[in-house]
């Protein structure tokens, strides 16, 4: 009896840890993307904008500051988050610019990171 109780157990937990709710085999990472990756140039020059500048993603009512980390040239955000965006930049010393809309589309994992460069004009 305690035989067929231990096999059974093994058994449950076996198939327990072995089963996928993905019926398709689809095997997601946890890493998380991010949906919108911007970099800023200036117009005449093409140096990249890094510094006194900020961006800002909007789609219908939700809006979010697009980040840049230390050693990085490009903005990111709409971390995994589909939807159509809308880029407002604004920068010392350029013209504000408005990108036309960003579509962002999602696979059965994550979001599918747009990238684009935009160049701002001197004032």
């Amino acid at each position: 009896m305690i035989k067929k109780l231990v096999f059974f157990s093994f058994a449950f937990i076996f198939l327990a840890c072995n089963s996928n709710n993905d019926d398709d085999g689809t095997n997601c990472t946890d890493q998380f993307v991010y949906g919108l990756s911007i970099t800023v140039r200036d117009a005449v020059t093409e140096q990249i904008i890094s510094e006194n500048i900020t961006l800002t993603a909007t789609d219908g009512n939700y809006s979010e500051a697009l980040m840049t980390f230390s050693g990085s040239t490009n903005f990111i955000g709409a971390g995994e988050r589909e939807g159509t965006y809308t880029i407002q930049v604004l920068a010392d010393g350029y013209e504000s610019f408005t990108s036309d809309e960003i579509v962002v589309n999602a696979d059965e994992c994550h979001v599918i990171t747009e990238e684009r460069t935009f160049q701002l004009q001197p004032l």
